[in-house]
């Protein structure tokens, strides 16, 4: 048996808008201008190390206690805007995939840095299909350490040279690699090069292929 681990933002749900939309207000609530090119600097980045980021474009200084409190500032403005997801926000031919897994009786885990993973999946009612979901309250290492994938892998019961595992991030692609299972990149294949596969989205995954990640000798 195979484990399918999927990444979250980017890859089956696009919340890097609301992100920047909550990363905007609160830049803007303090003085500091916010740009989309900016916005993309922060990907993957921590959230801790992305207020720095963006007090240090603005050339401000706060303190400590200023800061702890912009920081649960930015999470109440995302959490709002998440609050309001729906069904149709999951990334396009990812419900088609799922299905088809669940249909071929595979184990199916979430490998994520989000801690607030659990509440998107209930949003967009994804959760039925996964057997285990390893989010960023349960890792004490950000990828590129395997350590998410590893955990995911453990809880599916499969070990890591079965699981395959479906990543837009470098760091992620880095981590599947590390944990030595097969990494597909969702995406840019110029970026994400060290990628076993790329494409730039599902819809131009066919089930065929699928079908040979799960029986590969065939």
């Amino acid at each position: 048996m195979n484990g399918f681990i999927f990444d979250l933002d980017g890859v089956i749900v696009d919340t890097a808008k609301y992100h920047y939309q909550a990363w905007k207000q609160l830049a803007n609530n303090i003085g500091i201008e916010f740009s989309l090119e900016q916005n993309e600097q922060l990907k993957g980045v921590s959230r801790v190390e992305s207020l720095k980021k963006i007090l240090h474009w603005g050339q401000k200084t706060i303190s400590d206690d200023e800061f702890m409190v912009l920081m649960t500032e930015k999470n109440n403005h995302y959490l709002s805007f998440i609050e309001t997801m729906k069904e149709d926000e999951v990334l396009p031919d990812v419900s088609k995939i799922l299905n088809y897994l669940s249909s071929r009786h595979q184990k199916i885990a979430l490998g994520s840095a989000s801690k607030n993973a659990v509440g998107i999946l209930n949003k967009v009612n994804l959760t039925k299909f996964f057997d285990a979901i390893v989010d960023g309250n349960q890792v004490t290492h950000a990828k590129p350490d395997p350590e998410v994938f590893l955990n995911a892998a453990k809880q599916m019961n499969v070990k890591p040279e079965d699981c395959i595992v479906f990543e837009d991030a470098v760091a992620g692609i880095q981590a599947a690699n590390a944990a030595n299972m097969i990494s597909i990149g969702i995406g840019d294949a110029n970026v994400l090069h060290e990628a076993d596969y790329v494409f730039k989205d599902f819809t131009e995954m066919s089930l065929t292929f699928i079908d040979k990640l799960i029986n590969p000798k065939k």
